[in-house]
């Protein structure tokens, strides 16, 4: 079967990817930069890559023609703070105009539970889609899922850092809503399943796990698998600005992100029904099961796919190769270099740099310039990196973003995605016997130069220690 998944890059995409590749199927991605796509080589050769904006109408379609199903999981809710909602439904507009030249016989879309007639902006906004999707020619199955638990997933990552962090909280009293948390294998599981089943076309479904419980009694229940007890008292003195600070800062969510968190958050997201787990025979994870699960994952340095990676997580406003090529003029940098150095084990200490690892040198330093940038709105170090020791294009990296990643080169190029008067780059290059090492600042008018000034006499002992540091492996 020829299928089609668009929002390839994100968390859901990048799940389902391997799935359809295992089950046999010729699976094509429209991906906005193919250099961005976070998947392993031999993965990645197995897949073809359509380079699509479904913001902007091609003068060609590029989608084959014989296509057979194609999965819409385009979404942009932590883009922005203000109103997305013309974002989503111009890219479900232009997606099936595309999609209706093509042979496809279903469109599968993955949505929210909508439950009150009061929605918020992202609930609103993905019913709104749904409705652009059922209009279309091509015969339509929508699954509406609530918190999705899975290792990498933002739900999962913000319950763990808030019971990781704080024993005891002061929430706010969105804390006691009643949610349907589901198994991110069980998603994998109904997105499969609904596979041109005649059963599901032109069909909603709900989709959940068994348990209904409330935010409160899932951090207590996280807490109780981790083996420690955590103390939960909720006030109403906390409002929808106050609740977004307080997950902005204890967790990796960015601002705009936690904003539209809790506006969801308020509303109670609960199946109305199981029908499509009676049509598939699909037997539900417990919430503890799917924290288990993710942990699993976690441990053995497994994790497929992390909500931070996307590109929402930071600040560039367009594809990698906009900011790939480092500028040459009107600039500020800080250039090392260490000679005589053993080239393998400095480059399998580069491969790890940042996350849990740090960044070799001075790590108290860089966590208080995180610190300063989340007090400020940023990202800071708190997305830390997917995996140990394995870097793609498109990775965030605490509070950079890698722009290249070339194993064989033996080079890796990083943008600054902390707030900064300016734009940043941190180069790092293996040849031969040698490693160079660039911190390239373009500043932003008078601010900009005395921002990088005022730092010179740090980066004189950081960057030099953590080449040294790299070197030592």
């Amino acid at each position: 079967m020829k299928i089609l998944v668009t929002g390839a890059n994100g968390y859901i995409g990048m799940r389902l990817l391997p799935y359809l590749i295992s089950a046999g199927h010729e699976v094509y991605c429209t991906v906005r930069d193919p250099e961005r796509l976070s998947v392993t080589p031999q993965l990645k050769e197995k897949l073809h890559l359509i380079t699509l904006d479904f913001l902007a109408s091609p003068k060609e379609n590029p989608v084959p023609k014989d296509i057979d199903v194609a999965y819409y999981l385009i979404h942009s809710m932590s883009s922005d703070i203000g109103d997305f909602s013309q974002m989503e439904a111009e890219c479900a507009t232009n997606f099936c105009q595309l999609i209706e030249e093509t042979n496809a016989q279903q469109i599968i879309y993955l949505s929210g539970i909508v439950n009150d007639n009061q929605l918020s902006k992202h609930l609103a906004s993905r019913k709104n889609v749904e409705d652009i999707l059922k209009k279309s020619t091509v015969p339509a199955t929508v699954l509406r899922a609530g918190i999705i638990v899975g290792s990498g997933s933002a739900s999962f990552e913000i319950i763990r850092d808030l019971c990781e962090k704080l024993p005891v909280m002061i929430t706010p009293r969105w804390v006691k809503t009643k949610s349907q948390p589901i198994a991110i294998r069980n998603v994998m599981e109904y997105l499969n399943g609904v596979l041109l089943h005649p059963a599901c076309l032109n069909q909603s479904f709900d989709i959940g796990g068994p348990d209904v419980i409330t935010y409160k009694e899932m951090l207590h229940r996280y807490a109780k698998n981790r083996g420690f007890r955590n103390w939960i008292l909720s006030v109403p003195v906390m409002t929808p600005r106050l609740s977004s600070y307080w997950l902005h800062f204890v967790t990796s969510t960015s601002y705009p992100l936690a904003v539209n968190l809790v506006d969801s958050m308020k509303m109670e997201v609960i199946a109305k029904d199981s029908r499509l787990q009676e049509i598939l025979q699909i037997e539900p994870y417990t919430y503890d099961q799917a924290i288990q699960m993710a942990f699993k994952r976690i441990e053995q340095n497994s994790v497929i796919s992390s909500w931070k990676d996307s590109m929402v997580s930071g600040r560039l406003n367009k594809a990698l190769k906009g900011y790939i090529q480092v500028p040459q003029y009107g600039i500020l940098k800080d250039a090392q270099r260490l000679d005589n150095i053993d080239a393998d084990k400095t480059f399998k200490a580069l491969w790890k740099i940042g996350g849990k690892q740090g960044w070799y040198y001075a790590n108290i330093l860089w966590k208080i310039r995180g610190y300063l940038d989340q007090l400020s709105g940023g990202v800071g170090l708190r997305r830390g990196r997917t995996h140990p020791d394995k870097i793609y294009a498109g990775d965030a990296l605490d509070f950079w973003r890698v722009l290249l990643a070339d194993k064989k080169g033996k080079r890796l190029l990083l943008f600054a995605e902390m707030k900064l008067p300016g734009e940043a780059w941190l180069e790092f290059k293996i040849e031969g016997n040698t490693i160079y090492q660039t911190a390239t600042f373009r500043p932003r008018g008078l601010w900009g130069r005395l921002y990088w000034y005022s730092l010179v006499p740090f980066h004189y002992f950081i960057f030099k220690g953590m080449i040294r540091n790299l070197a030592k492996g």
